[in-house]
């Protein structure tokens, strides 16, 4: 007998009701299936059926009758066989919260540690950072820089860590933005360990509950910053919102409106990287030239003559905010088309 048959059975017994269950997307031949797709709890006039999460898995229960009574154990099981499994595992504080990062706890969870480790109802915030080696002295020099006793880093995988930054009092204005923290962090694990680290911040939240929403967020960034090759150590998710918005649309739809907005002249200039480059150096200088031709070690005169060939062959003049914006849209366009392909 598995450990979830052993855990339903004795929900079964311990509150005297029929309950069985079965993965999600599968039809089993031995228990009763919902033949509609619902969230929650639903019922089809003779059992009740309810989602729950077991060890990162997705499992439908199923209690026999549609009765009140069947519909408010749906509501509270998920969360009580979260707590049962909670128990058995004793999982540690950096266990719990890497559940909780992840999706995989129940609201019921997430409160009980807020609870235990005295973070209520603070603002919090996800920084995801690749290690590329010395993981557990890594861990150690966040732990060590954390701004407080709250502050925890979890190892994730082999190169993936995330640090849950809690903000308390005046620890608010210590730094500037969250990237600031990032930025010291990254800087830290290069003087005390000598690794040159790269780090995704995700979105402050007002409380734990949210906390996988933001590290979600802070692990986009480091895959964007990837997959478009942005440099640097530290991304933001505000960095990439359009390239999200971007992504939610089918590729076909895409490719259509890339071909609707470009020809073969543009084509030319979107498939050499070197323009591409000296145009994303002079979006990220603020569209300042002389910044620009300090950055790239490169001649004024040189700099104006790529931006000008860029505008022959695409018609947007970058220098002008407007035209800015139109040729960034395009380039993601084209760059987020060759990822997909």
């Amino acid at each position: 007998m598995s450990e979830l048959e052993k855990i339903v059975k004795s929900i079964s017994e311990k509150l005297g009701v029929e309950l069985t269950y079965y993965a999600e997307n599968t039809r089993p031949k031995n228990a009763p299936v919902c033949d509609r797709q619902f969230e929650g709890v639903a019922d089809d006039g003779a059992y009740t059926y309810f989602r729950f999460l077991y060890k990162s898995v997705g499992y439908v229960g199923v209690l026999s009758g549609a009765t009140a009574a069947e519909k408010n154990y749906a509501m509270l099981l998920p969360s009580y066989i979260e707590d049962f499994t909670e128990k058995e595992a004793e999982l540690s504080k950096t266990d719990y919260l890497k559940r909780i990062l992840l999706g995989e706890c129940s609201s019921m969870g997430i409160y009980k540690y807020a609870m235990k480790y005295s973070v209520r109802n603070t603002p919090c915030f996800a920084i995801a950072l690749r290690i590329p080696k010395l993981m557990k002295e890594a861990l150690g020099v966040l732990e060590q820089y954390g701004g407080n006793s709250l502050d925890t880093a979890v190892q994730v995988s082999d190169e993936h860590c995330v640090l849950v930054k809690f903000v308390v009092g005046e620890e608010e204005n210590e730094y500037r933005s969250s990237v600031d923290y990032a930025e010291f962090l990254t800087q830290s694990l290069r003087e005390e360990l000598g690794i040159e680290a790269r780090a995704g911040v995700g979105q402050t939240v007002r409380e734990l509950k949210d906390i996988s929403s933001s590290y979600l967020g802070a692990e986009n960034a480091l895959r964007y910053a990837d997959v478009f090759e942005i440099k640097g150590s530290v991304h933001s998710y505000r960095e990439f919102l359009l390239v999200k918005m971007l992504e939610g649309i089918p590729e076909s739809k895409l490719a259509e409106y890339l071909a609707e907005l470009t020809d073969e002249r543009c084509k030319e200039i979107f498939e050499d990287e070197e323009m591409l480059n000296t145009a994303e150096a002079f979006l990220q200088s603020s569209l300042n030239v002389s910044e620009t031709s300090r950055n790239l070690y490169m001649h004024r005169n040189t700099l104006l003559y790529r931006l000008d060939k860029i505008e022959k062959a695409t018609g947007l003049n970058i220098r002008s905010f407007s035209d800015a914006v139109s040729f960034r849209v395009l380039t993601v366009l084209y760059r987020l088309l060759g990822k997909l392909q």
